[in-house]
């Protein structure tokens, strides 16, 4: 399965890490664009003066990581598409592009069931799209999240659960079922 992940789900770190986790687990393979990466970077310029720096560095990582996952267009295809905030279109027509089954965006009235519809593409939250992969394949994600948790933990020097970590992350569903499966 392929998935376009949008810049909302990759920003913020949290989110990002357990969607990448459960890539790195094979359980889907994401695409962006190179706009959705600049967009990420430009995003963490709200953490300071350094955040740009080390999303650039992240970035790269995740470049590196996935070198297939990065789409290219050409514009005529991003002209063709219509959607209600015309600043997205670049997403649809990178899913578009790469070929992808789904969007993972939190930016639902943005993407319009129909519109998605006629492309063959449909959309989901990040806290959905997860919990219906943890009801598919739990080992796999809950490796994933674990992951996730003991480096928060050694970040933040906090000790985190998981369901706080997730909730904090937005992905509160996602927490919740990993908590009740134990």
């Amino acid at each position: 399965m392929k998935v376009l992940l949008d810049t909302c789900v990759l920003y913020p770190t949290v989110m990002r890490e357990v969607l990448l986790g459960v890539a790195v687990q094979g359980v889907y393979e994401p695409l962006w664009s190179e706009r959705i990466l600049e967009e990420w970077a430009l995003a963490a310029r709200k953490l300071g003066p350094m955040g740009e720096v080390q999303a650039r560095g992240e970035i790269a990582q995740v470049r590196a990581a996935w070198p297939k996952a990065e789409i290219r267009f050409p514009p005529s295809l991003e002209s063709r598409l219509w959607l209600p905030d015309p600043a997205d279109l670049h997403v649809l027509a990178a899913a578009i592009a790469g070929y992808a089954d789904v969007i993972v965006t939190e930016n639902a009235k943005d993407f319009p069931r129909g519109i998605l519809a006629e492309e063959g593409l449909s959309r989901v939250d990040a806290d959905g799209f997860l919990r219906g992969l943890f009801e598919a394949q739990p080992g796999r994600v809950r490796d994933a999240c674990e992951a996730v948790l003991a480096e928060a933990r050694r970040l933040s020097g906090e000790d985190w659960t998981m369901r706080g970590l997730l909730k904090k992350a937005r992905l509160p569903r996602l927490g919740k079922a990993l908590e009740a499966a134990g």
